[in-house]
């Protein structure tokens, strides 16, 4: 730490630069009027300001050197212009109006360009869209994005699963640093909060170039929300009542920005009891989450920095059986708490043609888990029972329970950097280089041992470049790695690899983009599988892990391709992905404790598939949108048996409209129609699930309150109360059905 703070003095001081302004006008392409309230943005610096009344605007305090600055609104198209400080001082944009969403530049990917400049295909959604398509959660969400489910314990725990793979085969991103949380465990969910999350990206296929082992199916990268413009303060409070729960989600923010110095914060409560299907509430998927994010942030000249800081704790009950049938939202024995603490820091220096990045990460995970033979035994296995008003009489020993010393407590310790040099451009060529590493340290502290304490130890070189062409983009690059797991039971493995990436894109007809990518990826097997030796509250089997596995090695071809014009977008992507290595659980025949046995096996294995869908916005009907997309993967281990914990193929349609008045502004109203198709295609330990299909709807807009704007939004989800079970839910082999009928009000006060 001490180095890292003399290189950023050292460079503070020996580099000077003069501050720097720019200035212009933003003008519609069509009718030739100035545009006032267009968000300007330049992504490396993190700063952004608004066109006042007569489309005039200044950005002040910029670095010398060249930057992307892009220009934004509602019924535009959004523009990306490269320009170089100090030369392009006054600017003049003509924006081109257009009913396609604005589209945002991609973190996630080290160039940071729009989507439609990238060579990678990355999935972009903004939380605000997402719950406007009536996205109950954060996970729920994402499962709208084509590719991308869910596995779920109703609405509190749910991980991502990209392309059929999930859990330690997808990294997720938050912060800008690795979240690190036993992600392993099917039992517990992504540990991060939908409130302060501005935009979710995912990148579909292997991305070890980028982020070393583990990233072998993609990433979920999660970007926080952005600071407040230049010398503006604001703030918010949003609350939703969940029907079906009768629970409730809360969070409220404020984030205010000077010339140099800015800052935000925002907490939020969540609260759910026992979802409910058609017939029956489901006994302790009863929740409870707090989070509280801030950050606060510096620039000036040609250094940036700023540091974040997340606290999330859930306390989420285990379901096990269809019992108690009540509303508390208390969890019951067993249950689960568990603590996340995310430090990031994220600092720039601009020099004239070039900038170096540093961003370091540490995550504290501190996971409890509470069982039922800690409990009073005299009241263990006795139904719970109820007063005249409700009032469960066990919830003073619920609420005592957390007194009692947790059968499993395990403490997870991550120290993260990722350091990137971006090169001065050498003609065509955009080029960084880096390094990337993490030390972990894994600790127990209850009676039982899920996994032993252990030290990780991560390190990673890379190298990529973008080339541009006149009809074509190429981006490749390169990376090593190496891993050494340090086991206090006396294992120790190493564990390397090395991987690469090259990709075209390129317009192969007017309007129609195609982009064609290749890549590996690896994963180094986990504590779990290395040394798992027992069982433990929610897996309901005995493990033993395979300290002799090797490392899965995976390749694959991803093809994307994209039409668009003024009135109809369409896309199809295919993918091949096969996995030498891939580590699977598979039961042995044997019974301990009355537990089945399960060991960890290895065989060659592929995954294949794709996305295809469209977006209508028929002339003159530009607020009417049509969505429809389909998605189907297949996973087959070498020997011919499937791979668990695939999706079911399944068909989205949405029909949508926007519209404004006086005085309701950016309203909307949608239709969903959610088909899941039978999926039969399952691993020997699996059973197989029917087709069902799910309606949504939902409306919502923005009215004026005490001159100031209140957003409403009311969704439905299930609404027929279909009793279902998907594929991906963790209660399926008990036959337990997902959430029924639920009707969602949102309100959300801008300040």
């Amino acid at each position: 730490m001490k180095l890292y703070l003399n290189i950023l003095l050292l460079l503070a001081i020996t580099t000077i630069y003069s501050q720097n302004k720019i200035t212009g006008v933003i003008i519609d392409g069509s009718s030739q009027k100035n545009l006032s309230l267009v968000n300007i943005y330049l992504p490396s610096l993190e700063k952004g300001t608004t066109s006042n009344e007569d489309g005039v605007f200044t950005l002040k305090n910029l670095p010398s050197g060249k930057h992307n600055i892009l220009f934004s609104m509602i019924g535009y198209e959004t523009q990306s212009l490269a320009i170089t400080i100090p030369h392009n001082n006054n600017l003049t944009i003509h924006l081109v109006p257009s009913v396609i969403e604005m589209e945002s530049i991609i973190v996630s990917t080290p160039f940071h360009k729009l989507q439609r400049d990238n060579v990678m295909k990355v999935e972009h959604k903004t939380l605000e869209h997402l719950k406007a398509n009536g996205a109950i959660t954060l996970s729920d969400g994402m499962t709208n994005i084509p590719g991308v489910e869910s596995i779920s314990t109703g609405l509190s725990i749910g991980k991502p699963v990209i392309r059929g793979l999930s859990a330690n085969r997808v990294l997720v991103y938050t912060q800008g640093v690795r979240l690190e949380n036993q992600q392993f465990g099917s039992e517990h969910g992504l540990g991060v909060s939908g409130a302060g999350i501005e935009s979710v990206e995912v990148i579909k296929g292997p991305a070890s170039l980028l982020y070393g082992s583990d990233a072998i199916g993609g990433v979920l990268y999660l970007n926080p929300e952005r600071f407040a413009n230049n010398n503006e303060s604001s703030g918010d409070f949003e609350a939703t009542y969940f029907s079906n729960t009768q629970g409730y989600n809360t969070n409220a923010g404020y984030k205010s920005s000077a010339n140099n110095f800015k800052f935000l914060f925002r907490g939020s409560l969540t609260e759910h009891s026992d979802y409910k299907t058609k017939d029956y509430r489901i006994t302790n998927t009863r929740f409870r989450e707090q989070d509280f994010k801030a950050g606060v942030g510096y620039q000036k000249n040609a250094f940036k920095t700023e540091f974040r800081y997340n606290m999330n704790n859930a306390k989420l009950g285990i379901p096990e059986e269809i019992g108690e049938q009540s509303t508390n939202r208390t969890p019951l024995l067993p249950y689960q708490n568990i603590t996340n603490h995310v430090f990031s820091s994220k600092s720039t220096m601009f020099f004239n043609n070039s900038k170096l990045d540093i961003n370091l990460g540490f995550i504290y995970n501190d996971r409890k888990e509470f069982e039922e033979h800690h409990h009073d035994e005299d009241h263990g296995d006795e139904d719970h029972d109820e007063d005249d008003d409700g009032h469960d009489e066990d919830d003073e020993d619920h609420e005592n329970a957390e007194a009692l010393e947790a059968a499993l407590h395990m403490k997870l310790k991550t120290l993260n950097y990722d350091i990137k040099y971006n090169l001065p451009d050498l003609g065509k060529f955009e080029t960084i280089v880096g390094i990337q590493g993490m030390n972990q340290v894994n600790t127990n502290y209850g009676e039982e041992t899920l996994i032993p304490d252990a030290t990780t130890n991560d390190f990673g070189v890379l190298a990529t470049s973008h080339i541009h062409f006149e009809k074509a983009d190429i981006q490749l690059g390169a990376r090593y790695d190496i891993r050494h797991i340090d086991v206090n039971s006396g294992i120790h493995r190493d564990f390397n690899s090395f991987n690469g990436a090259l990709g075209v894109k390129t317009d192969i007809l007017k309007n129609m983009t195609a982009r064609v990518n290749f890549a590996t990826g690896f994963r180094a097997p986990n504590l779990s599988e290395l040394t798992s030796d027992g069982t433990h509250e929610g897996t309901n089997r005995y493990e033993i892990g395979n300290s002799n596995l090797k490392s899965e090695q995976n390749f694959q071809t991803d093809v994307s391709l994209e039409f668009q014009n003024k009135h109809l977008e369409l896309f199809a992507n295919g993918f091949y992905n096969t996995i030498n290595n891939y580590i699977f659980l598979s039961p042995n025949g044997e019974f301990v404790d009355e537990d089945p046995v399960f060991v960890y096996l290895q065989d060659d294995a592929k995954l294949y598939g794709g996305e295809f869908g469209f977006h209508l916005h028929p002339h003159p009907l530009d607020w009417l949108h049509v969505e429809s997309s389909f998605e189907m993967i297949t996973g087959k281990q070498d020997n011919g048996d499937y791979l668990p914990l695939i999706p079911a193929n399944t068909l989205n349609n949405i029909v949508r409209v926007e519209f404004e008045q006086p005085w309701l502004k950016q309203a909307y109203a949608f239709l969903k129609l959610r088909s899941s198709f039978t999926q039969n295609k399952v691993s020997t330990f699996e059973t197989s699930t029917r087709s069902f299909n799910l309606l949504s709807a939902g409306f919502g807009g923005r009215i004026k309150l005490l001159n100031n704007d209140l957003s409403i939004a009311i969704s439905g989800t299930n609404l027929t109360n279909k009793t279902y079970i998907n594929h991906l839910s963790r209660l399926k082999p008990d036959g337990i059905f997902n959430m029924g009928r639920n009707i969602n009000l949102s309100l959300h006060y801008f300040l």
